[in-house]
């Protein structure tokens, strides 16, 4: 059995990227979200932004915006 079609080099090494947000370097496949479904093996696919600071940002974003404030009565 040979195991040279099975194993690719990314399962061997681990990648590591900096956050563009707050600057850590963290391991890319546990630490950054997939962004890309069809190329898993590409260090592309992930994003740049860590985990952490994507939901960061998610709960500001949401804290700040108010669903009702753009909603007006339809005019009929």
């Amino acid at each position: 059995m040979s195991f040279d079609n099975e194993i690719e080099v990314e399962h061997l090494l681990f990648f590591d990227r900096k956050c563009r947000v707050c600057g850590k370097v963290k391991n890319l496949i546990e630490d950054y979200y997939l962004t890309r479904k069809d190329r898993k093996t590409l260090p592309s696919a992930y994003s740049y932004e860590c985990k952490e600071c994507t939901k960061k940002r998610v709960i500001i974003s949401r804290m700040t915006t108010n669903v009702f404030c753009k909603w007006e009565y339809p005019d009929w």
